[in-house]
């Protein structure tokens, strides 16, 4: 029996004994190499024994981790490392079955080394290129170890970073193993990015707490290579690199409920630097994907804390930055418009005080968080706008007028308890978000960069009595006319001695520029009068005034252009001087200085040596006699006015008789220049709450003083001639009669009940009625009855005939 004992061992199979071979007798030796290499060449020699090869290692390694020997299972899984990294023949499968079948006998040891063991051999295989597809192989099991194994919180924080690093190099090693093999598990898939990415955010996150330490600079690099933070990012950026179109979605989704989960919005840090690290890795092209699932995340959270809302803006804003080089997508009005209603949102939950509209509920607002949600609303608009070509600029532009309510023409957007301070408040955040897209606005051709329908509007807003209103209409105006960025030159209003030491970039005033003057100018002017007429300007109007119309004069200015910049100068010293508007003391010694500081501007730039001599002379004696009506003693913190201006005649003030004079020897418009500017009103004027009812209704006021019911009725056959029809229009009334009944009138609408004004507005109706039908009864004579018979006179038809505007005429008679 001893004998045939002592012989089986020759009868076991060759594969076998070679594989027993490797493993010394001290597992401290380490793997037998040159049996090792007799197993290689074995391996290679007969392919079709690399399964048994492979299943029999298995089997032994299984044996050796139930026994706690770890020196041969350390053998064993280099052995596997050797044979893999040798054979790629088409046999190869059944031997990574195997191979994985040992991974995971690792992987699910309670023995931190051998989790890292096997790891490091998955790793390896990770990197093998197979020859062979491999259809029925899943990693599903290794995504969830290794994902497990980055969140590990082992005792020991060295073991517990090497296990962590561990896990991030087997999600590395998984990525790259079936991210671009179609017959592969689908690892874009939820089921697995939802593992993942939160694991890989995990390591990441843990960085923000170790970079507070200050090692030294040799420690800090040893560290650093071997950080579990850096090697994530790296994972994290190869991960992304790989996304195709289709699979961005199911990457960054994993970020947003991170984000959520661990409340990491508020913050911000962390969450802007997550997605700079996608945004940078991901493709270009694919960067509005991204910005659109952070708006959609944003409308998601409309209800949430205005912290939460302000983070997301804010990783929007670092988004939109780095998108530039690539696009904001399609939708680019979609990405104003949901900022624009988070805006509106805001201004809502600031008003209301509460996210769900229940007062006293749970979800209190605070002002000041939303009042920073809002700056950085404003923020990312303006970055995004940065992103866009001039034509989209302009359309983003049109959009965000759209939206802001015009008082009797746009819907009020506000909360329907807010009231008009609701509407205030959107004007003035849609009014910042516009003067952001303006900013950097360079448009070659004015003329289709604003057109009617944006101007229009946009100057309608400097006629209301909200004075920051007023201030972001006209900063919205020198963003737009600024091309060469010279504003900031002119930020501060003074008599500039020498403009060449301000050294202006100007360019010769092109054709397009001239069509928008032609077209534009009298409005532009007649609201810089008007914004001087207001009580409620303070130092920034009048400042940025200054900058509108020295922009103006540098950048759209031709012949006739100065010369109506000049009247209108000087018509606003007179309405200094007239003080028609009862305007106080520091405001018409700032319309002074406003007049003075561009007078001394322009004259230097239409390089006239009179015009300039004779402004100097003028600011010369101002500055002796009454400094007060100069920049440098009025747009001061606490400036020196008189009680009254009364005393202000004379040499103190520019003469438009000696200004057309000086000019019109330098072949300017002379007859131009000696008319003194008026400003045109309009219909615009209906949004000035300044306007008197009287001046509201003048022309109903004019009918009513020239239409009294107690005319005598004119005879119906009387001749119809000119001076018959303006008598039946108009009663001859005398000059202060008519100014008397107007006064009259005025004072009735401003103090009598609205009762007795709505029966006189009804009886006027009547009346004007009953004197159009008279006129159409005594202009439109009966035609010949179809009897050829003539009729008479009105009143003594001797037949009934058709009216004219009832005849039916033949085809041919009509044209």
């Amino acid at each position: 029996m001893t004998g045939v004992c002592g012989c089986c061992g020759a009868l076991r199979p060759r594969y076998k004994r070679l594989v027993d071979n490797i493993f010394p007798e001290d597992p401290d030796d380490g793997l037998v190499k040159a049996n090792m290499e007799k197993l290689t060449f074995y391996a290679l020699s007969a392919p079709e024994k690399l399964d048994r090869i492979g299943a029999y290692l298995s089997e032994r390694l299984s044996r050796d981790v139930a026994r706690h020997r770890f020196g041969y299972v350390c053998i064993a899984m280099e052995a596997l490392d050797q044979l893999l990294m040798a054979c790629h023949c088409q046999s190869i499968n059944l031997f990574v079955e195997s191979f994985l079948k040992m991974v995971r006998k690792l992987l699910e040891s309670d023995k931190p080394n051998l989790q890292i063991l096997g790891t490091n051999s998955f790793v390896k295989f990770a990197n093998i290129e197979e020859d062979t597809p491999s259809y029925h192989r899943s990693y599903d099991f290794f995504v969830s170890r290794f994902s497990e194994m980055c969140h590990s919180s082992y005792e020991d924080p060295d073991i517990r970073t090497k296990i962590r690093m561990a896990g991030i190099k087997g999600l590395q090693g998984v990525v790259r193993k079936t991210v671009n093999d179609e017959l592969q598990a689908n690892i874009w898939d939820p089921q697995h990015m939802d593992k993942i990415v939160p694991s890989l955010l995990f390591n990441l996150q843990s960085r923000e707490g170790t970079e507070s330490r200050s090692p030294s600079p040799l420690q800090a690099s040893e560290k650093e290579r071997e950080s579990p933070a850096e090697l994530t990012e790296r994972c994290f950026r190869e991960l992304l690199g790989r996304a195709a179109y289709g699979n961005i979605k199911n990457a960054v989704t994993p970020v947003l409920m991170h984000l959520d989960s661990h409340c990491l919005w508020e913050g911000k840090n962390f969450a802007v630097r997550c997605f700079k690290i996608i945004m940078y890795s991901i493709q270009s092209q694919h960067s509005h994907l991204v910005i659109q699932q952070l708006l959609g995340h944003l409308d998601a959270n409309s209800k949430n804390s205005a912290t939460v809302r302000a983070g997301i803006v804010e990783v929007l804003l670092e988004a939109a930055a780095i998108a530039a080089s690539g696009s904001v997508g399609p939708t680019v009005l979609e990405v104003f418009n949901t900022l624009l209603r988070q805006l509106r949102l805001s201004v809502d939950y600031e008003l209301t005080g509460t996210y769900d509209g229940i007062s006293g509920g749970n979800n209190i607002t605070k002002d000041h968080e939303e009042r920073q949600l809002q700056e950085a609303v404003i923020r990312t608009i303006g970055s995004f706008a940065n992103t866009l070509p001039t034509y989209q600029r302009s359309e983003v532009m049109l959009f965000i007028m759209g939206k802001i309510p015009i008082p009797g023409l746009h819907p009020a957007l506000s909360a329907a308890g807010s009231g008009p301070e609701g509407n205030r408040m959107i004007q003035v955040m849609l009014l910042k978000s516009l003067r952001q897209v303006t900013s950097g606005f360079q448009a070659t051709n004015m003329l289709t960069a604003l057109p009617s329908s944006f101007l229009d509007p946009l100057l309608s807003f400097s006629l209301l009595e909200d004075a920051e209103i007023r201030l972001l209409i006209l900063e919205i105006l020198v963003s737009l006319i600024d091309r060469h960025e010279n504003w900031p030159k002119f930020s501060s209003i003074s008599i500039i001695s020498d403009i060449s030491v301000l050294k202006l970039k100007v360019d010769k005033c092109s054709r397009q520029d001239n069509l928008f003057m032609k077209k534009h100018a009298q409005q532009l002017y007649r609201h810089i009068y008007l914004s001087c007429k207001e009580q409620s300007s303070a130092q920034p109007h009048f400042e940025t005034l200054y900058a509108l119309l020295a922009l103006i004069s540098i950048e759209l200015a031709n012949e006739e252009v100065v010369v109506d910049l000049i009247r209108l100068a000087l018509a606003l010293q007179d309405l200094a001087l007239t003080n028609e508007e009862t305007l106080p003391v520091p405001n018409r010694c700032a319309v002074h200085a406003l007049s003075a500081a561009y007078l001394n501007l322009i004259c230097q730039l239409t390089t006239v040596p009179s015009f300039c001599q004779h402004i100097h002379e003028v600011i010369e004696m101002r500055q002796k006699e009454m400094p007060f009506l100069l920049p440098e003693d009025i747009f001061i913190e606490k400036p020196m006015t008189p009680k009254s201006l009364d005393n202000v005649e004379g040499e103190v003030l520019f003469l438009q008789s000696k200004i057309a004079e000086v000019l019109g020897g330098s072949g300017y418009n002379t007859e131009r220049l000696a008319t003194p500017y008026i400003p045109q009103f309009t219909d615009e004027d209906r949004l000035s709450k300044r306007k008197s009812i009287g001046e509201t209704i003048s022309l109903q006021v004019e009918v009513e003083s020239r239409n009294s019911p107690e005319k005598e009725e004119r005879a119906p056959a009387e001749e119809i001639t000119f001076e018959t029809l303006k008598n039946a229009i108009v009663d001859s009334v005398g000059v202060e009669e008519q100014k008397e009944r107007r006064r009259q009138v005025v004072e009735k609408f401003q103090k009598a009940p609205f009762e007795e004004l709505a029966a006189h507005c009804g009886a006027r109706a009547t009346m004007l009625q009953s004197k159009l039908n008279q006129i159409f009864e005594i202009t439109i004579r009966p035609p010949p009855s179809p009897s050829g018979t003539i009729t008479a006179g009105y009143g003594q038809t001797q037949s009934r005939s058709i009216p004219v505007y009832e005849m039916k005429f033949p085809d041919l008679c009509v044209y």
